[in-house]
């Protein structure tokens, strides 16, 4: 089993920058797709951006592309969400989510293990 624990949410003013943290734990996943999903309150969950268990593809929705970007470090068995120029409608949870293998897709149910979620709060 994966145990995904999401961290660096928090409160910022429009234009400002995050970056979030999902650490792994219960096995190494240097094999496993990860991904990073957003839900903004009273809606459903959508994909962020993903990247594949060879680190060499990356995938970022339309709507963060040049402003967020993931990456991980296996030697720390950690993923990263970098987020710049934060605007209002950034505001969510955002959760962590890792498949075996993965090649970094952007479906819900592409995903095994999920973390809790961290909340971003952007205000303008």
């Amino acid at each position: 089993q994966v145990q995904l624990v999401e961290s660096g949410g928090g409160s910022v003013q429009a234009g400002g920058s995050l970056r979030l943290s999902c650490a792994a734990s219960g096995r190494t996943v240097w094999n496993y797709g990860l991904a990073w999903f957003r839900q903004p309150p009273g809606k459903e969950r959508d994909f962020v951006a993903a990247i594949a268990w060879t680190g060499s593809s990356t995938t970022h929705a339309d709507s963060v592309k040049g402003r967020f970007t993931i990456s991980r470090d296996n030697a720390k068995n950690t993923m990263f969400l970098q987020m710049n120029s934060l605007k209002p409608e950034d505001t969510a949870t955002y959760y962590c989510a890792a498949q075996l293998w993965g090649s970094g897709r952007t479906g819900l149910s592409d995903y095994s293990y999920w973390g809790q979620g961290t909340q971003v709060t952007v205000s303008s």
